[in-house]
């Protein structure tokens, strides 16, 4: 079965300041709905772009981190903290409505840090931003992956699962899987003990044109399995930027096993993804990332029909 995405709206945005140029989102690269509100982060930005889903009114950004990146895109990437993920953490100690994490994709020295966000009742941002550092996780993680790139996050049950992408020359797609809690004590500073993962599974998305599919970010849906997207980026690393041939919407179980995999009409280079379930369908928001600051990105939607599989759902 193809998927047809539908574009809803650019992800327009009122500039932080008056005397600044931004108005849009360009790369977005992760997306997370808490009640009436659309959170994305985008991986060449200090800031979360958080848009009303009752509206197409531009949206406000929130600043993470201090400091301004340059406009050259070539410096811009090179400077940039790279959050690639963001995932909704049910309420724990101090949080009692829940959090917002983001990560870095920590494909670099400077990329592995992030945020995490409180929440009010109505799922609005509650209290200053709070930094995280990846760092005990990242020793076992390089030993792992000879190319890291961590592109989403999801939260099934107590597990907190990070989704390592893959690339043309190496073809490393998993599923990383920490228990919830030690995982943001660690994130948090408060072990600094090097945090190994609980499991690592390999997935195989297969290719299009010759170009693997690799994970670009996931969410949880209620059963407990995970959607993700995927898109074959013609790309020989995890720094480098290049053509996408196809995009692809695919459901996994926490444990690696692929259940369906269904590819986009169009090849949209789809890298945030959030979805919930209506009677026996599954609808998608996505969001995109053009790789060109010139282009805006886009908010799509998109359905994938359960009745084949719906023993599971």
């Amino acid at each position: 079965m193809m998927i047809t995405a539908t574009e809803l709206r650019a992800l327009d945005v009122f500039p932080e300041r008056p005397d600044t140029q931004t108005s849009y989102i360009s790369a977005a690269s992760g997306l997370v709905c808490v009640g009436s509100h659309i959170y994305v982060v985008a991986d060449d930005e200090l800031h979360l772009g958080v848009f009303s889903a009752g509206d197409n009114e531009p949206g406000r950004l929130i600043r993470l981190f201090a400091g301004d990146l340059p406009i050259v895109k070539a410096d811009r990437k090179r400077q940039k903290p790279d959050l690639e993920a963001i995932v909704f953490i049910p309420a724990f100690e101090g949080f009692s409505y829940g959090a917002l994490l983001a990560l870095g994709s920590a494909s670099r020295p400077n990329r592995g840090r992030g945020i995490l966000l409180g929440l009010d009742p109505q799922g609005g941002i509650s209290g200053s931003p709070e930094q995280v550092d990846m760092a005990p996780m990242l020793g076992p993680l390089h030993r792992a992956f000879a190319d890291l790139n961590i592109e989403g996050a999801a939260v099934v049950g107590d597990e907190l699962l990070l989704f390592q992408r893959g690339n043309k020359k190496h073809i490393e797609n998993a599923i990383i899987r920490y228990p919830l809690l030690p995982a943001l004590k660690a994130l948090r500073g408060l072990d600094t003990d090097a945090f190994a993962p609980s499991a690592i599974t390999p997935v195989n998305l297969g290719m299009i044109e010759g170009v693997p599919l690799c994970f670009t970010d996931a969410a949880a849906i209620p059963n407990g399995d995970v959607v993700f997207c995927a898109v074959a980026e013609d790309a020989g690393d995890a720094y480098l930027d290049g053509y996408c041939v196809g995009a692809a919407i695919g459901i996994v179980d926490k444990h690696g096993q692929l259940l369906s995999l269904h590819q986009l009409e169009q090849p949209y280079k789809v890298e945030g993804i959030s979805a919930h379930m209506k009677n026996d369908t599954l609808n998608l928001l996505l969001v995109t990332d053009a790789d060109d600051p010139a282009i805006p990105a886009k908010l799509l939607s998109g359905l994938i029909p359960l009745k084949a599989e719906a023993s599971r759902y």
